[in-house]
């Protein structure tokens, strides 16, 4: 029987796991996860709690149980090279070695390997190592006009990267945390702001091999109408065509060539074949698309939306890619949509008052999924609400329109002091994103027009409409 280690947190180890008791070959999962998720313990053959930096310890647990390889899901252990201390003992992982988890490690490396292999679909952008405030300043009034971001070269649980008009107020702002970010880790990117729309292409990778997953669009915001502070995600959707309404088929295109040419050239970057997941996070503008970063992992919501869709085999899957053996014919995803709503608590991301209160949660019809994130369960097995985001409800369906019903009402379901987004993957929204795509479009087609230096087929500015009315 097939043994497999899951290093995992939150709803995408669950999700990771569902994925896996669907195979046919019933492995058995050995799971190490920093706090116990009842829905991971649910699936797994054993489920050791434990820090995710104690690499000895979790390497000892691999050894012990003879995994035929390990799933490492969070980004923090990739960065600490777990992969290559399972490696040295002989245990490969669906996961970059620390050398390919750069890409998302470090904001400065991505950019740089992109330059490097002439891989275009950057912003403008300057690293700097020299906290001097002049030359910085310089660089945003100058060179960005103003229009700037700063990502801090390092993983800084998702609030390193600030944006100018946002989180920066001012140039002085972005001047004062792009120097407090060289002195905190040595470097820092300062690149240009686009305008856009954004979304995420995950990519499954064997050294030259990439099969590509549906395209998913990410909402950050905590609440209706893209409001309030940035999250982790509060849900996503994905489309029946594996596409998105406000993308054109050069768009798809470009994204998946762009995540190909970045596993290229991290093979000839690291000369380490890169083994696992690859998630490109774009953003549509008005020329095309550019690479707004890269992460080395499933994403989250991402993975609650493109994991339930899989019609293979993800354990034959997982092992063709530790073997250097994948092929597009093993991966295959249904032709559905998908909408994942986050369940948190009333008070998320603020406040978080309702740690340890009761929840209940609804049984899930065939096209419904339920991911347990940041909950935990007593010893009369009741699940407690934790601080963060309580779990991914997913609905499944032959339009957009069909999931996202199955997905509210499970929502509309659960019983206890919690809260979620009810317009995320809704027409309102979705016609918005192409509302935004079809007049950024348009004025690159003005420009062509009047200083033949677009790009853009002026048949794309209405792909958007035609695109929402047929799906």
């Amino acid at each position: 029987m097939m043994r497999i280690l899951l290093v995992a947190s939150s709803a995408r180890g669950h999700a990771i796991a569902d994925a896996l008791m669907r195979s046919p070959q019933q492995p058995e999962i050995i799971a190490v996860t920093p706090a116990r998720n009842p829905g991971i313990g649910a699936l797994a053959s054993s489920h050791t709690v434990l820090p995710l930096h104690d690499t000895e310890a979790i390497v000892h647990i691999a050894q012990d149980a003879a995994v035929d390889f390990a799933i490492i899901g969070p980004e923090d252990p990739l960065a600490n090279g777990l992969a290559d201390a399972l490696q040295k003992r002989g245990i490969p992982s669906v996961a970059p070695l620390q050398s390919g988890a750069r890409i998302e490690s470090s904001k400065r490396f991505a950019r740089d390997l992109m330059a490097k292999y002439d891989i275009g679909a950057s912003p403008l952008y300057r690293t700097f190592t020299d906290a001097n405030p002049d030359i910085i300043r310089h660089y945003i009034q100058h060179d960005l006009h103003g229009e700037y971001v700063v990502k801090f070269d390092a993983l800084k649980g998702g609030k390193g990267v600030k944006v100018g008009g946002e989180h920066l107020d001012t140039v002085e702002d972005g001047v004062r945390y792009a120097c407090d970010c060289i002195r905190e880790c040595g470097a820092v990117v300062v690149e240009e702001k686009l305008q856009g729309v954004e979304f995420s292409l995950i990519s499954f990778v064997s050294g030259t091999q990439v099969v590509h997953s549906p395209a998913v669009q990410d909402h950050k915001r905590a609440f209706t109408g893209d409001t309030g502070p940035n999250t982790g995600g509060m849900g996503t959707y994905s489309m029946p065509d594996h596409s998105l309404p406000f993308l054109d088929p050069q768009d798809m295109q470009s994204a998946k060539a762009i995540n190909e040419q970045v596993a290229h050239a991290l093979l000839a970057e690291t000369g380490v074949p890169y083994r696992g997941f690859l998630y490109g996070g774009f953003m549509a503008v008005r020329d095309g698309i550019r690479v707004i970063e890269y992460n080395s992992r499933l994403g989250d919501p991402e993975a609650l939306n493109i994991l339930p869709l899989l019609t293979s085999d993800f354990a034959a899957v997982c092992n063709a890619i530790v073997a250097e053996e994948l092929t597009e014919q093993l991966v295959t995803f249904a032709p559905k949509a998908t909408v994942c709503l986050y369940v948190t608590p009333k008070s998320y991301p603020t406040a978080m008052k309702e740690k340890g209160a009761p929840v209940t949660f609804p049984t899930p019809n065939a096209d419904g999924r339920i991911f347990f994130g940041d909950i935990s369960q007593d010893d009369a097995g009741v699940l407690r609400l934790g601080r963060s985001r309580t779990a991914g409800i997913v609905g499944i369906g032959d339009t957009l329109e069909a999931a996202r019903y199955t997905a509210l009402s499970l929502c509309k379901a659960v019983d206890g002091p919690v809260r979620f987004r009810e317009d995320i993957g809704s027409r309102e929204l979705t016609d918005a994103r192409c509302r935004t795509m079809r007049d950024l479009r348009r004025s690159a087609i003005v420009v062509t027009d009047h200083a033949e230096s677009g790009t853009r087929d002026p048949a794309a500015a209405a792909s958007c409409d035609a695109e929402t009315s047929s799906k």
